[in-house]
This record gives C-alpha cells, structure tokens and sequence, in this order.
C-alpha cells in the first residue's frame, strides 16, 4: 500500500503543475491590473495638480488686481470724505 503512495502517477504531477500555473496567471493578471490602474490614477493625479496650479496662478492675478482696485477706491473714498466736511 505504501508503494502505491510514494509512486503517484505523472499525469497527476502535471495536473498539479497546471493548476499552479494557472493560479499564477489569475494572480498576475489581477496584479498587472491593479498596476494599470495606479497609473492611471496617477496620471489623472498629475493633470489635476497642474489644472489646480493654473487655476490658483489665475486666482492670485485676479485677487492682485482687486487689491489694487480697492486701494485706488479707498484712496478715493478718503478725500471724498475730507472734501465733505465744511470749513469753519
């Protein structure tokens, strides 16, 4: 009996085999996937960050401009205000 045992067929060896190498590529497949994926992902991740980059430079060129606006107009709104009071 333990001679049948220790002596297993070859074409169970191979059905083994087969079955490992097959888990192997399911496994590399999902793997190789997910890495596409990240990629992807980061690759997305980039072109947001320079649209965001843009967007703030833009903000920050509108904000300066209102800055100086509002600085002309307090500047203004002061002598408007020292035009206003009567001279005794």
């Amino acid at each position: 009996m333990n001679e049948l045992a220790a002596t297993s067929d070859p074409l169970f060896n191979y059905g083994v085999l087969a079955i490992i190498i097959i888990v192997a590529f399911i496994a590399w497949f999902f793997v190789n996937r997910a890495s596409v994926r990240a990629s992807e992902q980061i690759a997305l991740l980039n072109q947001l960050l320079e649209e965001q980059k843009k967007q703030n430079a833009l903000l920050r060129r509108l904000v300066d401009t209102q800055h100086g606006e509002q600085t002309e107009q307090q500047q203004e709104e002061k002598r408007d205000f020292i035009r206003l009071i009567p001279e005794r």
